[in-house]
């Protein structure tokens, strides 16, 4: 809209021969939004609070987890949102505490229509948001439909037990006018897409690998730069990794040697996997210059639990008293001073509220959570959460 200039007077205003004209603007161009950082959230599956050698392992190293919290801040009283999958997801999503979820332990309850998770509110101001990993929250036929409830892209499983098998042979997949059918039509969804390295019992693609490669596309595709005019992108990365830590893995090495329990040389080798798998995504970033424009979360859902013959204390030299407290690094090249440890208690429900804070945007009402950007930004902090700490 053209700028309104004052050179005609103002009703009711008649300036003498020897007056000034002043110019009065109307409409006064908004201000510009200042560029906003991409958001990554990493989440694992029953990763325990010791599983990682930042956090005291001492049988064998994460060294880009490591440099993950050297790089960011480490905190040691985060709280999972809840003691099963689809709660604690849901906590981290809505920003509620465990308590105020319609979303309840029993898993297969889609979210509500009315729930408004942090990906629709990041899509609304103008993210590009994607999911890949596994989903609880409901299936392609319910309201909790992943793109019903802001994800943009989605690839990877609704049902946790699908999720675990590592070796499947499809993967549910999303992508508006991006997949090819069978006729060689653009669709947004055909529901099953086969991974035909897979079929036939065949072991050719592990699907953890496969979810890394799609988040290092996701990034590449949806970098900030000027061809999409430097718009942001948020990306929730949820592994079914290490899980029970009982599942196959492509090798136990490099702990084939050791004189451990075969189900403790699987799960130790998961880890390493998820710890490489950061580590491509860290080159990811710095290859594409996004490092210091990119603040990257990385956690578990819940704790790690007792079943198929791995001992959830056996890595962990530091064992969390509490079954919800599990590990939460955040990384922020430029934003977060490097190498800080925090004893500050927060939980999932707080992510919401810190994540649109980061996005620029008005904390949420009805919510439980509160932003913890203070506390990255190394200022002093009122901690609701304060009987969590140990």
């Amino acid at each position: 809209m053209t700028v309104l200039l004052a050179s005609a007077a103002l009703p009711g205003f008649a300036p003498g021969a020897n007056a000034q004209l002043s110019f009065v603007f109307t409409n006064s161009p908004p201000a510009a939004m200042p560029r906003r950082p991409g958001i990554i959230l990493i989440v694992a599956d029953r990763l325990g609070y010791g599983d990682l050698s930042c956090y005291g392992q001492t049988k064998f190293q994460t060294p880009n987890l490591d440099r993950l919290a050297t790089e960011g801040i480490r905190f040691t009283n985060y709280y999972a949102g809840g003691a099963a999958n689809a709660p604690a997801l849901a906590a981290l999503l809505l920003g509620r505490d465990s308590e105020h979820l319609r979303q309840r332990a029993d898993a297969g309850v889609p979210l509500a229509p009315g729930d408004v998770t942090v990906a629709q509110i990041l899509r609304q101001s103008g993210y590009h948001t994607g999911l890949i990993g596994e989903w609880d929250l409901g299936d392609d036929a319910t309201s909790g439909a992943p793109w019903k409830k802001g994800f943009d892209e989605f690839a990877g499983y609704f049902d946790p037990h699908d999720a675990t098998n590592y070796y499947a042979d499809y993967m549910w997949h999303f992508a508006p006018k991006a997949i090819v059918t069978t006729n060689n039509q653009m669709a947004d969804y055909i529901g099953r897409e086969m991974l035909y390295p897979n079929t036939g019992g065949n072991r050719g693609q592990y699907i953890p690998d496969l979810m890394t490669t799609a988040a290092l596309n996701f990034i590449q595709n949806n970098q900030p730069d000027q061809f999409n005019r430097f718009r942001p992108f948020f990306l929730l990365l949820h592994y079914s990794i290490p899980g029970a830590g009982n599942g196959p893995v492509p090798t136990d090495a490099p702990y084939s040697d050791e004189p451990w329990p075969q189900p403790q040389k699987n799960k130790a080798a998961m880890i390493t996997r998820l710890d490489g798998y950061i580590g491509q995504l860290l080159e990811q970033l710095q290859k594409l210059n996004l490092t210091n424009e990119t603040v990257t979360f990385f956690t578990s859902d819940i704790g790690p639990k007792p079943g198929g013959g791995v001992d959830p204390g056996f890595f962990q030299s530091i064992v969390s008293s509490n079954s919800l407290r599990v590990p939460m690094i955040v990384h922020w090249p430029g934003k977060i001073q490097p190498g800080r440890v925090s004893a500050f208690a927060w939980t999932a429900s707080d992510f919401l509220p810190t994540a649109t804070a980061i996005a620029l945007l008005k904390p949420q009402p009805d919510i439980d959570g509160v932003s913890i950007l203070p506390t990255l930004s190394g200022q002093t902090q009122t901690n609701r959460h304060e009987i969590l700490k140990e």
